[in-house]
């Protein structure tokens, strides 16, 4: 039994194509696969816990001592998405897809939104974030037309230049679409971009996602409901709109949030530190930058080296994923791939648990690990 639990996401570290994966367009895709082929991968503390002795997993060198309970873990619900992965982890699976819009939204959704907010849109189709500023940006600093875009996600992005719309404004915006987003078109997320500068652009640290609330009590609620603490770090708020939590921080970034957690590890609490660390899927995995990637996993793991050794006899650490972003796939978007589980602390017996079904296997592993009927 544990008195806190350590539940770390590296957003989008898939291991694997799923046996559905060609259902999605992702047959061949292996996200650790192609950060190990880049030849910069060096993750001995993952290593020593099992990484590459998980199933399927047929690159890196294997550990005869694993230190840490290792697993692969396949999605239940449709989809490929944060939202859909993060729900599913905190016990709640997703039998029906989130809507995506391969050729833009619907005129009346674009409509509704121009009349609410008294601005014209632009672009209005699948986009790189990075390119759609390069190609729209100019436009919309002439003209204060708001840039909309989605992807292959079920995401509904508003960009705009911080010094044409503040930010504050942006996020009303985000909310006005949100409202709208509803029904049939309830999309996973409503992101806000804001970028700077003079073209080329840049996108600025002040993202924020407006996600759904939801539906029914997550491993979060359960948890707040029992007295524990439930704190969460990086987009975790995000993602279930505030539900379930007693404490957070919205900071966005590998680094920051590796040094929050860190900050959370010497406080005294009793429950649950939820992190993601989005830099893998934002900044790597839909950029296709593979060197990237594996260098963004060696910095983790070195952080994770200082991070172990600061652990309690009576805490537990889980690193996972929520779904794959390979970065040599085609295309841009996630992948749909196995995620890794790895348990480890003093009371937990290394061993191979094989492949699991479900990524809420790990909401029941926590409430089990924290006492939580």
């Amino acid at each position: 039994m544990a008195k806190r639990v350590f539940l770390i996401v590296l957003d989008s570290f898939g291991i694997g194509e799923l046996p559905d994966a060609a259902d999605f367009g992702d047959k061949g895709a292996n996200t650790l696969r192609s950060c190990f082929g880049t030849g910069e991968l060096f993750v001995p503390n993952m290593q020593s816990f099992g990484l590459f002795n998980i199933d399927g997993v047929e690159v890196g060198k294997k550990t005869a001592s694993p230190k840490a309970a290792y697993m692969r873990i396949s999605e239940k619900s449709k989809g490929k998405d944060t939202t859909t992965g993060h729900w599913e982890i905190a016990g709640l699976v997703s039998e029906r897809a989130f809507p995506t819009y391969p050729d833009g939204f619907p005129d009346d959704i674009i409509s509704k939104f121009e009349q609410a907010t008294g601005r014209k849109v632009l672009c209005n189709k699948p986009y790189s974030g990075t390119k759609v500023i390069a190609d729209y940006g100019q436009q919309h600093v002439e003209t204060g037309a708001l840039i909309v875009y989605t992807s292959a996600d079920s995401v509904f992005q508003i960009a705009v230049h911080e010094s044409i719309v503040p930010v504050e404004q942006l996020y009303k915006y985000c909310e006005i679409a949100r409202e709208i987003l509803v029904g049939e078109h309830a999309v996973g997320r409503v992101i806000a971009r804001p970028f700077e500068g003079e073209h080329p652009y840049t996108r600025t640290s002040r993202r924020h996602d407006f996600s759904l609330v939801p539906p029914k009590e997550t491993l979060l609620d359960k948890l707040k409901a029992a007295g524990k603490d439930v704190i969460g770090v990086g987009k975790i708020y995000d993602i279930f709109a505030g539900k379930g939590l007693t404490d957070q921080d919205r900071t966005i970034g590998n680094a920051a949030d590796m040094e929050i957690t860190s900050r959370y590890q010497q406080k005294d609490f009793n429950g649950l530190c939820f992190t993601n660390l989005v830099d893998f899927d934002m900044s790597f995995g839909h950029r296709r930058d593979a060197d990237g990637y594996a260098n963004a996993l060696n910095e983790f793991d070195k952080w994770l080296g200082g991070f172990i050794t600061e652990m309690h006899s009576d805490d537990v650490l889980m690193i996972t994923a929520d779904h794959g972003c390979d970065p040599c796939h085609t295309g841009t978007d996630h992948t749909r791939e196995y995620i890794p589980l790895l348990i480890y602390g003093d009371g937990i017996a290394p061993q191979n648990y094989g492949t699991l079904s479900g990524f809420d296997n790990i909401s029941t592993a926590v409430l089990k690990l924290l006492q939580v009927e």
